[in-house]
């Protein structure tokens, strides 16, 4: 039996503005075990990316629990849950969030130096993680000088290097052509059969289907959490929740 890496319960966040109030997550209850491949699915809007954002502590939240390594990371001071989201857990976003003025080597190096990692050592396990990604000639390249597949592959040796529990992938393949997409999807499982944890967030079901499981994410509530079969059903372009499937013909 798999480790329980994450633990969330009763998560709620709401955002306010002055006209009114917008309930995003509505009481999150997930489970994470190392070495899994989550992916979650749902329409636009719905509370996918929030719920992310909310589980790894890049959002607050208003009540609930989401524990990490058994620690509840909303309790921890502002401080302390950076430091700790430092150290475990890594990030990979649609927009790559690469830093211009560095290099793809300084980019990558980037999450060490904030775990207290310097010098020669940061630079060799940077040098080899771009290395792993296919971008050993391009250490010294800024992004502007890479191509969107390229950048994506900078930000997921970035999310790798200081080898945290989970990485986090939102939407990673939004700004890429369908063939970068398919080789930038090929690494992400790399990553996830070399034992990494992969949250994983996509609108496309062929990715989905290589999940071990489907989170579909509705109205700011999971209303499904299981296997690709059960969560893609027999229809394509539908998802089947667990109701829906039982009264089925």
């Amino acid at each position: 039996m798999r480790q329980r890496i994450l633990s969330a319960r009763g998560v709620r966040k709401t955002y306010r503005t002055a006209a009114h109030d917008v309930e995003a997550l509505r009481g999150i209850d997930v489970d994470i075990a190392a070495g899994e491949l989550i992916v979650v699915m749902g329409p636009s809007g719905n509370g996918k990316t929030t719920m992310l954002n909310c589980l790894s502590g890049l959002d607050s939240i208003d009540a609930g629990t989401v524990l990490v390594d058994d620690v509840d990371i909303h309790a921890l001071p502002d401080a302390e849950r950076t430091a700790h989201r430092a150290r475990r857990m890594g990030f990979v976003f649609q927009s790559f969030n690469l830093i211009p003025v560095f290099t793809a080597l300084e980019n990558v190096e980037l999450p060490l130096f904030v775990i207290g990692m310097k010098g020669k050592a940061a630079r060799e396990r940077a040098t080899l993680l771009l290395e792993r990604v296919g971008l050993g000639e391009r250490l010294d390249h800024r992004p502007a000088e890479l191509s969107g597949g390229e950048q994506q592959r900078v930000a997921i040796a970035r999310a790798l290097v200081a080898e945290p529990a989970i990485v986090w992938a939102d939407e990673p393949t939004g700004n890429l052509d369908t063939q970068t997409a398919a080789a930038v999807i090929d690494l992400l499982l790399e990553v996830h059969a070399a034992g990494w944890t992969v949250v994983l967030v996509t609108h496309d079901r062929a990715i989905g289907a290589h999940g071990d499981r489907i989170l579909q994410v509705r109205d700011g509530l999971i209303t499904l959490d299981g296997p690709p079969a059960v969560a893609l059903g027999d229809e394509p372009g539908r998802f089947w929740t667990r109701t829906q499937r039982a009264a089925s013909p």
